[in-house]
């Protein structure tokens, strides 16, 4: 999922912001009219009002978003029969350095002039033999964690970046991925994003997850079948996320993924096109 946490948080801020205005400008009319009736009774005046007892709480420096989903996707990269899965969510941001989210923890390590590089700690989720039928006698791809690097240059609401995975053990892929997202609120609530993305992959990505080798083609029936490295798929999506309350949230993504070169001619694949929807709701803390 691609969430646009600064620009929730930032509109989050602002609600609680304007809540805490008008009550204290309410908390000083009143006293100023319980002030104005002391001194028609003749009796002593209140002592002089400390608006600095009613100032807001220092802005957090982080912040931490809680909830639950569901998404609508393939079986697995390349299956024309999808699946509805739970998603548990949780966003968390410390300052401009550190975010986390369901796709791992990734830290910034440069911000200058809009240009920004990162560090990046995530995972492969792998592939189960049992997720379709092209796929058994293929055997398994194990689930594995992955290091990498991303450099991005935000200008506006228009963010271009470009990263870079390696898996430690499963598949040992090599994945690049590079893009382009827009995000911006269109009301104080509604937050639109819309997100273009070419991922491309090395030889043991490509050979692990659209290759059929002699023993595998024995097992499946499928035909050997060697993949190559180069663009893998362009995905396309675009998301909308509404503040409900000061503290909930609610947000849609929908998108569609087309498997490009060997990827898409494998046998493994039976639809090149690949769609998806999420929907979750969140609160924040």
């Amino acid at each position: 999922m691609f969430y646009t946490q600064r620009t929730v948080r930032h509109c989050l801020s602002k609600a609680i912001s304007g809540v805490v205005v008008v009550s204290l400008a309410y908390s000083i009319s009143m006293t100023c009219a319980e002030a104005a009736d002391g001194g028609t009774t003749g009796q002593p005046p209140e002592p002089l009002f400390d608006e600095g007892r009613f100032e807001g709480e220092p802005e957090r420096n982080w912040s931490l978003i809680v909830g639950v989903g569901g998404s609508y996707q393939p079986e697995y990269e390349g299956s024309d029969e999808h699946k509805l899965s739970p998603i548990p969510v949780v966003l968390f941001t410390y300052g401009e350095w550190l975010e986390i989210d369901p796709r791992g923890v990734t830290v910034a390590a440069l911000r200058h002039d809009g240009f920004a590089l990162a560090g990046r700690v995530g995972y492969e989720s792998g592939r189960d033999k049992d997720d379709g039928d092209r796929l058994r006698g293929l055997g398994e791809i194990d689930f594995a964690a992955t290091v990498g690097a991303r450099a991005s240059y935000t200008w506006n609401a228009l963010e271009l970046y470009a990263a870079i995975d390696q898996t430690i053990d499963g598949s040992e892929s090599l994945i690049g991925t590079f893009g382009a997202e827009y995000k911006a609120p269109v009301t104080e609530r509604l937050i639109l994003g819309a997100n273009i993305e070419a991922t491309v992959a090395n030889d043991k990505h490509m050979e692990a997850y659209f290759g059929v080798n002699a023993s595998q083609s024995a097992r499946s029936g499928l035909p050997e079948y060697k993949a190559e490295a180069g663009l893998k798929r362009v995905d396309l999506s675009a998301s909308a996320t509404y503040i409900l309350t000061d503290n909930w949230l609610l947000r849609g993504e929908a998108g569609v993924g087309v498997l490009t070169g060997d990827a898409a001619d494998s046998p493994i694949v039976e639809q090149d096109v690949q769609p998806s929807v999420s929907l979750f709701v969140g609160y924040r803390f």
